[in-house]
């Protein structure tokens, strides 16, 4: 059983877990996702606002996946994307430059923040050997705290001291031609910044030396430096690449889906992204697939509950479920194992 079926099976059992829960809460499954699935395709605006609420999800999930090619854990997400975004929103309040160029410099901030973030887990994986799961997650509280600490100090919004001010039209991702393309939807230039990040991974990762070199890594360490490849430089690397798309996802969200950042929360999408990155395979293009799934459950679910009460946690328990099974899905290969035996064995006796 390939990587691919392993996902779909998850989505499968996901899916029927949570047509369970919905008969078994009185409400009709059938029903119940038939407006889930509206309420992420069922017109142009809707798609638009799928397309856009997967955007941060495909950056978290690209950024979690590379890291996993690699050999690391980066857990970390959540916190290069909140820096990251951080970083953009520094640069939309404070510089004044032509639109293209202050996007452009906004994007590289974004990008720098959130490596240099994850750079230092990096290099104490690299040099002290710390376990890059611990180092983290502590960076990930470094700056939500940094964040809580500089946006009332510095970027204080005019009414609400827990948020930045709005950036201003010029430092933000919309563009009115694409939400009239969409019927108003608020994508934005964030999911094109996302399909590059897709292409951009796919092509470093499979056709590249230095990809060749970071998969090796993440293969056995040992025997890549026995190689001559530079491991200590390579988890760096590794690590600082993962953050920058981690950052980039910051970008997307506060400049693009959202228009101020607001202090005191920590970016789901981060720790989605780990979701994303197990139910694509650590693949590009799954990640992508796997993100716009994701999208449609996250937008369709208020729709659902709107048309049939149905409680939005049903959405959030299918997507949990899909989680497990994705992760377990060694033992969902087993079991196909066991019973392609079991029909070999009857098959044979038979004859």
């Amino acid at each position: 059983m390939n990587n691919s079926v392993k996902s779909l099976v998850a989505v499968l059992f996901g899916l029927i877990a949570g047509a369970l829960l919905m008969a078994l809460t009185g409400h009709d499954p059938v029903e119940g996702y038939k407006y889930l699935i509206q309420g992420g395709l069922k017109n142009p605006e809707r798609i638009g606002n799928t397309l856009a609420t997967a955007t941060p999800l495909i950056l978290t999930g690209l950024s979690v996946a590379f890291a996993f090619r690699t050999g690391l854990f980066n857990i970390g997400a959540a916190g290069q994307m909140l820096f990251g975004g951080f970083c953009a929103t520094a640069v939309g309040l404070s510089l004044e430059l032509p639109r293209a160029l202050l996007l452009l410099v906004m994007v590289l901030a974004g990008f720098i923040g959130g490596a240099l973030w994850a750079v230092v887990p990096g290099f104490l994986k690299a040099k002290y050997n710390v376990h890059e799961v611990v180092s983290t997650i502590m960076m990930n509280w470094t700056a939500y705290w940094t964040v809580y600490y500089v946006i009332p100090a510095y970027f204080k919004g005019t009414s609400l001291e827990t948020e930045s001010r709005q950036l201003p039209a010029d430092a933000m991702l919309h563009q009115q031609w694409l939400s009239d393309m969409f019927q108003g939807s608020y994508i934005n230039f964030g999911f094109f910044i996302a399909v590059i990040a897709v292409l951009v991974v796919a092509f470093l990762i499979n056709k590249t030396t230095l990809g060749y070199e970071l998969k090796a890594v993440g293969f056995n360490r040992h025997a890549s430096e026995y190689a001559g490849i530079a491991v200590k430089r390579s988890i760096v690397l590794s690590m600082f690449i993962s953050g920058g798309l981690a950052g980039l996802a910051g970008v997307a969200q506060y400049a693009g889906n959202a228009s101020s950042l607001q202090i005191g929360v920590m970016p789901s999408q981060g720790f989605d992204g780990i979701a994303v990155a197990l139910l694509g395979i650590n693949a590009p293009v799954g990640v992508f697939v796997s993100a716009l799934f994701f999208g449609i459950l996250y937008s369709g679910r208020g729709f659902m509950n709107a048309m049939t009460e149905i409680p939005p946690e049903i959405a959030d328990s299918i997507i949990a479920i899909i989680i497990y099974f994705a992760a377990t899905s060694i033992l969902i290969e087993r079991l196909y194992h066991k019973l392609k035996l079991r029909r070999a064995a009857n098959k044979k006796q038979g004859e």
